[in-house]
């Protein structure tokens, strides 16, 4: 296996410690992951720029991240093109990334940005039902397969640590890999939130035209929470594997939308918590 590439400065950055093992203290440099803030806004033909969200991520693929988000949220369709990804004019931010304006080739609706807001306040657990069914309305069916072996999925967290070069250097960082059914890792994406590290990942295949992702697995590093179950499905996943838990509202929005959830995906075992036809195993 190729090694991942290093960091770089922005997305692992040097600092001092002083640090307590066993007994002994001692100064040492450490590496901790990056966080900045992101604008991420659209804009149709001859309309002004529209501000969309700011999020908190570890500098890197932004263009996708972008992309990813609006798709994920219902503001981009498979019906709209995008001409152009542009950063922030010198001199406007602190870096040129920290904006990015995705152009659209048709009209962009600043009225859903104000919905979607509110539906992802939603989300957090103020009206999880509601979130639901407007999540379920922007998913297209996902198909039955495909079918994976136990095996093939107890071998995915392996492949996703070994390819975290971030991670390595920083200990800091979530994952989102994107998996084809042999377990062969396609595509990974890591940043400091773990919604940022999917819709990274989902970015990269709306950029190339690899959507719906029907024949794919996707791994996540931490737990499985609501939003990484929509943003999952409204990519047409149909597999959404996790090393930790999912939460209750993951698991209802997983069994409602179609999408197979595997949880504490570790060591030698798993759980699945909805739509278990697509692993191919028979209950003891």
């Amino acid at each position: 296996m190729t090694a991942p590439p290093d960091p770089t400065p922005r997305q692992a950055a040097l600092t001092r410690v002083t640090a307590y093992r066993a007994g002994v203290v001692e100064g040492r440099d450490d590496r901790l992951a990056g966080e900045e803030p992101m604008a991420i806004r659209a804009r149709g033909p001859g309309q002004a720029p529209v501000d969309v969200a700011v999020t908190m991520r570890t500098p890197g693929h932004e263009a996708e991240l972008a992309v990813g988000f609006l798709r994920t949220e219902g503001l981009l369709d498979d019906a709209t093109g995008i001409s152009d990804i542009t950063f922030s004019p010198p001199g406007n931010a602190a870096q040129p990334d920290d904006q990015v304006t995705v152009h659209l080739d048709r009209p962009f609706d600043a009225t859903r940005v104000a919905e979607r807001h509110f539906v992802a306040t939603a989300s957090c657990g103020i009206c999880g039902k509601a979130s639901i069914d407007e999540v379920e309305v922007r998913c297209d069916p996902i198909p039955d397969g495909p079918f994976v072996a136990p095996d093939v999925l107890l071998g995915l967290p392996g492949s996703l640590r070994d390819a975290q070069a971030v991670f390595a250097a920083t200990g800091g960082l979530h994952a989102a890999g994107l998996f084809d059914p042999r377990g062969t890792l396609l595509a990974l994406r890591e940043d400091v939130g773990r919604h940022n590290a999917l819709d990274k990942l989902i970015g990269s295949q709306v950029l190339a035209a690899a959507l719906p992702l029907h024949e794919r697995i996707v791994l996540v590093s931490g737990r499985a929470s609501f939003e990484l179950v929509q943003k999952a499905a409204v990519a047409g996943v149909p597999i959404l594997a996790a090393v930790s838990a999912p939460s209750d509202l993951a698991v209802e929005a997983a069994m409602r939308l179609g999408l197979t959830l595997i949880g504490f995906l570790r060591g030698d075992g798993f759980n699945v918590y909805a739509r278990p036809d697509r692993v191919t195993v028979e209950l003891g």
